[in-house]
């Protein structure tokens, strides 16, 4: 079983640190269009089905990625509900950053029709 992610916290960390790889980001980006195996997402890179392992282990780890039994296949699996908390971290951030700007703003505008 994958690890949650959580608001914020290792979990966190780990899957943005995850994701600051590029390959992890192109393995994502690919199972974005539906399962594979670690040799199926290794055909595009000029890696060996070890280091694609290797980054899907990470993905694994951080709960991002989840591999499963098929018989003699292990297909991989993005899980995009894990995938969706970071964007509601990142929602939440930027609006947070947008109420502070559109509050300097009011305060700026303010603050020049008072001079």
């Amino acid at each position: 079983m994958t690890p949650p992610l959580v608001a914020s916290g290792p979990e966190l960390d780990s899957a943005f640190a995850a994701l600051g790889d590029p390959v992890r980001r192109a393995l994502v980006t690919r199972l974005a269009r539906g399962d594979a195996t670690v040799g199926e997402l290794a055909e595009p890179f000029d890696l060996t089905p070890q280091a694609i392992s290797h980054h899907v282990g990470v993905l694994r780890r951080c709960g991002l990625v989840e591999q499963r039994r098929e018989g003699t296949r292990r297909p991989c699996r993005l899980r995009v509900d894990q995938l969706a908390r970071l964007g509601t971290w990142i929602d939440e951030q930027r609006r947070a950053w947008d109420d502070r700007l559109d509050a300097l703003e009011q305060h700026l505008s303010q603050d020049g029709a008072t001079r």
